[in-house]
């Protein structure tokens, strides 16, 4: 019977084998390497560009920031310019409401009555004066109560005074202004058109 020794084939088949197995996992690591830096090259990438996107909206809210700011001072600079061009028709109209409201108070004052002072806040003007009676007083009164352009005339205080070596009646009372009563009285036929009293403080003396 003949031998054959089969441990060189086993040892060449266990070789190749090896061989084999070697090759398979250099290219297993190989290809493994590559998609790792395939992966890594897309994510950075993306990253990347992600980051530029940030950056630009970081850009464009700064931008927007600022104009929104813009916007407010602007907004702020049209309200005190506003402001003062109302301030500015006030005061030119006033010019004329003044003289009107002086007028028709000097034209209510009845004789021996003096006024030492008048003071308007808003619509209520308050007047400080002397009489030489009580009537004269009440006469005031009705006579502010009729015109057009004054209302709720009221007596809020009346005292014995001397002035000049001479007794008076010094007398304090309030007087509103009768926006509405005035410009229905403007829209009469031969009534004078006059704008509301403003505040203003000066005696009279009839």
């Amino acid at each position: 019977m003949i031998r054959v020794n089969l441990l060189p084939h086993r040892q060449m088949k266990r070789a190749a084998q090896k061989r084999a197995f070697i090759i398979a996992a250099v290219a297993m690591i190989a290809i493994g390497v590559t998609v790792i830096f395939l992966v890594h090259g897309i994510l950075a990438s993306r990253i990347e560009a992600q980051s530029a996107r940030n950056k630009f909206l970081d850009e464009q809210i700064v931008l927007v920031n600022k104009q929104i700011e813009d916007i407010r001072r602007t907004r702020e600079q049209t309200a005190q310019l506003l402001a003062r061009k109302r301030v500015v028709e006030t005061l030119q109209a006033n010019r004329e409401e003044v003289v009107q409201l002086f007028d028709q108070i000097a034209r209510q004052l009845p004789d021996g009555v003096y006024l030492r002072n008048i003071k308007q806040t808003g619509t209520r003007i308050n007047i400080v004066g002397y009489a030489q009676s009580n009537a004269r007083v009440s006469t005031l009164l009705r006579n502010l109560e009729s015109s057009p352009w004054l209302d709720n005339a009221t007596l809020v205080e009346i005292k014995a005074a001397t002035v000049l070596s001479q007794r008076l009646n010094e007398f304090n009372l309030n007087v509103d202004v009768a926006r509405r009563k005035s410009e229905v009285a403007a829209a009469a036929p031969g009534t004078p058109v006059a704008p509301s009293a403003t505040p203003g403080a000066a005696p009279a003396k009839k």
